[in-house]
This record gives C-alpha cells, structure tokens and sequence, in this order.
C-alpha cells in the first residue's frame, strides 16, 4: 500500500519533513504547496516533487494525496486542516495546534467526524532517550511519581538576526508564545510520560518588548509573551513545575528531571531535544548518584525506518518515527501519536493557563469544555 503525501511549506516543510516521510516505508511523497505559483514551482523542481500547489485548498480536494501535511502558521493553517479533514484527508499538522481554544475545537471535532488519522508535530517523545525514559518509568524505576521539574528554555531574540525565518513570532493574532510553542511540546511530552495533567497554576508574561539586532539597525517591537511558568498537577498525584522561554538569557535548552518513591531519571538537551543529543540519567534510591543510561541500538536505529539517530537533519529522525507511526495507524496498524485526541488536551491546557494568569488561581482542566 503506497500513500501519498502533499507538503505544504517549502521552508522547514522541505528541509525536515521531505527526508523524513521518505525514509518511511509505503511512503511517496506526490506534492508540494506553497503560496505563490513561482516559489511551488522551485520548490517542487529543487526536491524532486512530481507535482506544485499554490492553493493549500486545491490540495485538499486532490483524490490523488492521502495525507498532507500542514506547516505554516496556524493562523493560516486552521482553515487548512479543516478543509483536508472535509476532504477525507489524513494530517500531519504543526505545533501549535491552532491559535486558541475555540479554533482547536472546532479542528478537534471535524477530525472525530472525518475518521481520519490527525498526528501532531510534537514528535519529541519519538526521541531515543525519550522513548527509553518511558520504558523505565513503565518498568517501574521511579517507583510512585513524586516530583520534578521541565525546563525549555532558548534564546531565539536575545541578540535579533535580521534574517531569522520566524521573527513574525513577535507578532499577536498567529496563536504564537513561548508557551503556545516550546510549552506545547512540553506538555505533549509530560503526557506522553505521565498521562493527563488534572489541574494547573500559571504565569505568562514578557521579558523583551523589543528585539533588537547587534548593531542596533533593526529593532522589532513585540506582541507576544516570551516566559511562562506553570505547576502542573496530574490525575497520578505527581507534581511538575515547568518552565519555558524563548528568550532566556544563554538558554539551557531542555530538561526533564524527574523522581518518586525508588528513583530519579534526567533527560537533557543542549538545545531542542534531538536523536543525538538528548541524554538520559538515572539512579535509584540507595544510589549516591545518577549514572548515564546507555539507549540501546534498536531505539538509535530503528530498522523500520531509513533514518538513524545519526541523521544530518535531526529533527528528521523522531519525525520520521511518528510519520512511520501514523501510517501504519492508516493501515489499520497499531496507534498514531501524538494525535489530535491529545492535541486538544494540550488546548485545553493551554486556555487554563490563560484563565489562570488572568483569575489567579488554579484552574481544573476539566473547566475546559
């Protein structure tokens, strides 16, 4: 069974996504769509694309593509994923999700009509220490969840680069933040690990109301916030306080420090948590440290995918194991995660921290209907 997938962005849609849905199996990709006729067109001839779209809609009512996946700002892109689930279209959509609540309702309840597969790009837990950092809680090496602490934080406008493809961030109206956007895969990681969060407290704010260039020629003024910090309460009883900034002074990147009742497990990355980079620790109670964990070759490389945890383009390696995922949920093959099930629980998650910087206090998940 050969699906076939149409691609719209010819920026990180090309450079990431491309390799990725090739090295899955039963995989071709047929099509690529952006907004102009002229730049669809280059795109299509520079990656070896049979066919170019420059109307997103147009590729949605194509009865030859079965998936498409949906990369460009999801102020644009909402209309977009309607109109492929309309079509009987599986998706493959962004992060994040939509621009607000009511905008992920809307998505959430066409999928449940349309039947279809909806994953989200959120493909984090894909990541190998991730994916071992499970099993190990799954096995028991934390004991009861106790505790712990999720940091992501980068430093994307600290020091403005002119040339930056997504300086656009600082404008309102596109559903972006720094929570909207780190905090989204934070949250779909904490519950791929740890299952669904009950109750929450937040802030949101600002750090920087202008970005600036090193030589002080551009300058940027900023409508969106770039900090958050929220305490997570989940249905287990384990508390998470999570952090996340795209203007942390020399940011450290990502963190997942965990412990209960017989250990503690620390996943860490440099930057945005890739195959290679991402190491896990571990000890367990008694221990008078934490010892590297070694992520065993069948996670690293994943025979059924032709990507390895080595690949140039990192990113491509998890997403190439979520995509591989979906398609053989298309198949009738096992599940696709994360999904839009899930997507509209982060949502929900996301509205509570609003609701919860504006009324200040703690806000139950469930409020979010």
């Amino acid at each position: 069974m050969t699906l076939r997938v149409g691609i719209i962005s010819a920026n990180w849609g090309t450079y990431a996504h491309l390799p990725a849905w090739r090295a899955v199996p039963g995989i071709e990709v047929v099509a690529v769509c952006t907004s102009r006729k002229e730049t669809a067109e280059a795109a299509a001839e520079r990656c070896d694309i049979p066919r170019a779209f420059w109307d997103a809609r147009a590729m949605a009512a194509d009865p030859d593509i079965d998936i498409i996946d949906c990369g460009t700002r999801a102020s644009i892109r909402e209309g977009m994923v309607l109109a492929c689930l309309e079509n009987g279209k599986h998706v493959y959509n962004a992060i994040p999700h939509a621009v607000g609540l009511e905008g992920a309702r809307v998505l959430n309840e066409a999928w449940a009509r349309s039947g279809r597969v909806g994953v989200v790009d959120a493909f984090s837990e894909w990541v190998p220490a991730h994916q071992m950092m499970k099993e190990m809680i799954e096995d028991g090496a934390l004991g009861q969840p106790f505790g712990g602490t999720c940091v992501f934080n980068m430093s994307l406008y600290n020091i403005l680069d002119p040339r930056f493809p997504y300086n656009w961030f600082a404008e309102k109206g596109h559903g972006v933040s720094a929570v909207r956007n780190l905090g989204s895969h934070a949250l779909h990681m904490l519950a791929a690990m740890f299952g669904e969060v009950e109750e929450l407290v937040a802030h949101d704010g600002q750090l920087l109301p202008e970005w600036r260039s090193a030589d002080g020629e551009t300058v940027l003024k900023v409508e969106t916030n770039d900090f958050a910090s929220m305490l997570l309460r989940f249905k287990s009883g384990l508390v998470i306080q999570c952090q996340c900034s795209w203007n942390a002074t020399l940011g450290s990147g990502w963190l997942l420090d965990v412990f209960g009742s017989k250990g503690r497990l620390v996943a860490q990355a440099p930057s945005f948590p890739t195959s290679r980079d991402t190491t896990l620790h571990a000890g367990r109670l008694g221990e008078t440290g934490l010892g590297r964990v070694e992520i065993p070759e069948r996670l690293l490389r994943t025979p059924e995918v032709g990507l390895d945890s080595e690949a140039a383009i990192q990113p491509a390696h998890p997403m190439s194991l979520s995509m591989n995922a979906m398609a053989r949920a298309i198949e009738g093959k096992g599940q696709a995660r994360p999904d839009f099930a899930q997507a509209w629980r982060v949502e929900r998650q996301q509205e509570a921290i609003q609701r919860s910087m504006r009324e200040r206090r703690w806000v139950r998940i469930d409020e979010i209907t």
